[in-house]
């Protein structure tokens, strides 16, 4: 052990103020030590103190339907027997969604009423970005009966007026695709109001309660669209007008582009979130890049060491967001993120389990600022083509299966603690996270090493370790999750040996839950 180790030891004691808690730490600490030079493991260290609240919300999936560049959710319901295709929910529900949101850049052009009450007499509408004919067919109930399926929450995102955006605000035949205040908030009473007529109207006596609505979707990235002042001030106009139908809910409005500061000092009162997007490549689109089509067959190590590499300028984009909102305290949420690579279908090196290995790296960066990250995703939600969905549906028929994105999503989300702890120590190549819930500590472990395993002891003074488990996804980086071999990469649990010994596989993700025992 190094010399800054120990006096670092003896001043968290020393915060303790006890004498004998201080020799058996000593104590502990040289034992360790002498275990460690006799096994070769190294020490894998929690601080178990919480230090904030993590929120479920991390685990947002986004769905919107993408006309003719994807099935999405045209493939996802049945329209013979007007139903979610039954697999596609066995899929979601193994995905374990905390919340699922409807909009995107359709929200611009989307008319909520031409979705709801009689299939037969539903308009179709023209999928202005996408591309061909939405039939309407799923709607708001049939989305928000989804989202209580499997268990998620529903987030809506309302036509801000088409962001500004003229080109999807009237048709060439002066049709009007824009939509203001008035239409959000009849939105919110259909959706939350006990005693809306035109829901009573169609056949459904109960609300739908949605908790979550977007005021604006990517409004930043157009300069045909509006400008900041004016995206400020249209917010507060549907903040007011949405709350009149249902004070309670609570509104995201835009922040990115350098937005966030001045958002929230015109519209912060009426605002509970801040929302930023980041569609990234992390080779920053080089050309000789292997992240590029196919290139990442011709050489593995170089297209891992890309991947691995990716939390970087992720983690770089969530610190300048942090950075515009500063001390005033509203939570950053993080509606749409995945990859961004060029090639066929959104890029096919999504589909292998190296590209799963890099969104844990991710989802890691989203633990650490979980502080102010309170809603965050890593992928469009399910789909046909598109490598970036966590979940894929076959057509015409067949079994939908996770992604590898959507394979570590499922498993973070499944073992994860309610209040993010310190990760004091960590052997070189793993990338670690802590959090716990009453007296269960809980860890994310990513082997970074594509060939080699790491072996740790965990340890969490002042306390001791009971009882454990480790949940492992591992597999060759290269192996690839696709429709004629979907579950390739499988999850193993195994019981943690009493002295907290591990050995993490080469390219591995793992989930440790173990039992904390006062010492």
């Amino acid at each position: 052990m190094k010399t800054d180790d120990r006096l670092s030891r003896r001043r968290f004691v020393g915060v303790l103020g006890s004498a004998a808690a201080l020799g058996r730490l000593e104590a502990r600490a040289a034992q360790r030590d002498r275990d460690e030079e006799s096994s070769g493991s190294a020490t894998l260290e929690v601080d178990p103190a919480p230090r904030f609240d993590l929120s479920p919300y991390l685990y947002l999936q986004f769905m919107e339907p993408l006309g003719t560049t994807d099935g999405s959710v045209a493939a996802a319901w049945d329209f013979l027997r007007n139903r979610w295709r039954p697999d596609v929910i066995e899929a979601t529900r193994r995905l374990g969604p905390s919340l699922m949101r409807w909009g995107g850049c359709l929200s611009s052009y989307y008319r909520w009423q031409e979705g709801v009450g009689p299939r037969a007499a539903r308009r179709p509408m023209l999928n202005l970005l996408w591309g061909g004919i939405g039939p309407n067919q799923v709607g708001t109930i049939e989305f928000v009966d989804f989202c209580r399926e499997v268990g998620a929450e529903a987030l809506l995102a309302v036509n801000f007026e088409s962001d500004g955006r003229k080109r999807w605000a009237t048709l060439p035949d002066g049709e009007v695709r824009a939509a203001g205040p008035e239409e959000a908030a009849a939105w919110v009473s259909y959706c939350n109001d006990p005693a809306n007529g035109l829901r009573r109207d169609h056949g459904l006596p109960e609300p739908r309660r949605v908790p979550l609505w977007q005021l604006g979707n990517e409004t930043s990235y157009d300069r045909n669209g509006f400008d900041l002042e004016t995206a400020a001030r249209r917010t507060v106009a549907f903040a007011r007008a949405m709350r009149q139908a249902d004070p309670t809910i609570r509104l995201i409005g835009w922040g990115d582009s350098g937005w966030a500061g001045r958002m929230l000092d015109e519209a912060g009162e009426h605002l509970q979130y801040i929302a930023f997007h980041h569609m990234f490549n992390p080779d920053q689109g080089k050309r000789d890049s292997p992240l590029r089509g196919i290139e990442y067959r011709k050489d593995p190590a170089r297209t891992w060491e890309s991947l691995m590499s990716a939390w970087q300028p992720h983690e770089a984009k969530i610190r300048r967001v942090r950075a515009e909102v500063g001390n005033r305290g509203t939570p950053l949420a993080l509606t749409e993120c995945h990859f961004a690579l060029p090639g066929r279908n959104r890029c096919e090196v999504l589909s292998t389990w190296a590209a799963g290995v890099a969104n844990a790296r991710l989802l890691n960066v989203h633990e650490r600022h979980g502080d102010v990250l309170k809603i965050a995703t890593l992928a469009d939600f399910c789909g046909t083509r598109w490598q970036v969905n966590a979940l894929m549906i076959p057509v015409p028929g067949g079994q939908s299966y996770l992604m590898p994105v959507g394979l570590v999503m499922a498993l973070y989300r499944r073992h994860s603690g309610e209040k993010a702890c310190t990760v004091r120590r960590r052997p070189e190549g793993l990338d670690v996270t802590a959090s716990r819930t009453g007296n269960r500590l809980y860890l994310h472990v990513v082997n970074t090493r594509r060939t080699q395993a790491v072996r740790a002891r965990l340890g969490a003074e002042p306390h001791t370790l009971g009882t454990g488990r480790v949940f492992t996804l591992a597999a060759h980086p290269e192996v690839e999750v696709i429709e004629t071999d979907p579950n390739p990469v499988q999850l193993s649990e195994v019981a943690l040996p009493n002295d907290g010994s591990w050995t993490f596989p080469a390219a591995s993700v793992s989930a440790v839950e173990v039992d904390l025992v006062e010492a």
